[in-house]
């Protein structure tokens, strides 16, 4: 079969080590089953994995890919949840399982013709939902959806809320989801042009990062790390909350501990979400119409450009891979 995969890790030259060639089919352990791939997504995650976070040589080649949708070998159109772990270790919760990985990490991931995955990760692909919309869902949307929803402490709507980052996968999930959850969405980015988009996606305001803001915010949604965190602190109300999924811009910032104490601020993290969320961000989207945002796509063979454009960080939505 077709497939992406990493052949070797370098931290300064990530892209040296993509190969897109022939690939045996997965062998399938007891309670697992196979999907053909119809679209996958990509994510930072799997630039990460060829600068070797996450993954280590001794396991290579490994398919990349954490996101998909396909079909399973019962003929059902489903959507994969990318955490493998047991809820049971964490306590009814897979993500809290010490043991969890997600797909591309210790198991074969979603860049190829057919993945195998166990049966409780298959979640039922609603006919309303297109391929590439779908396989969007499992990894930047469903981040979005348990920061905003399960993580945040927020009401249902009318909250205020700083998206910092605007562009990405999350960070244009959570502009999405939070509009139609019925919050305000004030959202950052250094690019004009992506603030210009995400003004169209119904954010209320766009700014510069480290703009001055209208107001407080309830909760920040924070992904960047370094170079937005000062800003993340600052703009929150007294006991307000930051969110944190990931620190693209590197993950240690000063603490600022006088401010979070003083104002009572909580800082929250959030990695991936369980398979239930993942069925609840689909209701989600049947009952708002909200839909992802593809900023590309382009056939598995051709992944090597979808790769360049990501570690450029040239992208504003999804970039998809399609079979």
């Amino acid at each position: 079969m077709l497939a992406v995969f990493a052949t070797r890790l370098s931290k300064d030259d990530p892209l040296s080590g993509l190969r897109i060639a022939d690939h045996p089919e997965p062998e399938v352990p007891g309670g697992w089953t196979t999907v053909r791939i119809r679209a996958a997504a990509l994510n930072h995650h799997d630039i990460w994995s060829l600068r070797g976070v996450g993954l280590d040589a001794g396991e290579l080649p490994r398919i990349l890919g954490c996101d998909g949708a396909g079909v399973d070998a019962d003929g059902n159109d489903v959507i994969v949840h990318a955490v493998i772990g047991d809820p049971a270790a964490g306590a009814g919760d897979e993500t809290l399982d010490p043991n969890r990985s997600i797909l591309s990490e210790r198991y074969d991931g979603t860049f190829a013709e057919v993945v195998a995955v166990p049966r409780r990760n298959l979640v039922p692909k609603p006919s309303w939902l297109g391929w590439a919309e779908a396989a969007c869902l499992p990894t930047a949307w469903l981040t979005a959806y348990r920061m905003l929803f399960t993580r945040s402490g927020l009401p249902p709507s009318g909250a205020t809320v700083l998206i910092q980052g605007a562009g990405g996968g999350v960070s244009t999930a959570v502009i999405l989801l939070a509009k139609a959850a019925g919050h305000t969405v004030f959202a950052t980015s250094r690019s004009a042009t992506k603030r210009e988009r995400a003004a169209a996606l119904g954010a209320d305001e766009v700014f510069e990062p480290g703009a001055r803001l209208p107001g407080r915010v309830d909760a920040v949604m924070e992904t960047v790390g370094e170079a937005t965190w000062a800003h993340s602190l600052r703009s929150l109300r007294p006991g307000g909350v930051v969110v944190v999924s990931g620190s693209t811009s590197g993950p240690n910032p000063p603490a600022d501990l006088q401010r979070m104490f003083f104002r009572q601020l909580s800082v929250v993290g959030s990695t991936m979400g369980t398979r239930d969320e993942l069925e609840a961000l689909v209701a989600f989207l049947g009952e708002t119409g909200v839909r992802p945002l593809v900023d590309d796509a382009r056939p598995l063979g051709d992944a090597r450009p979808a790769f360049e454009q990501m570690a450029a960080g040239d992208v504003f939505g999804k970039l998809i891979l399609t079979v």
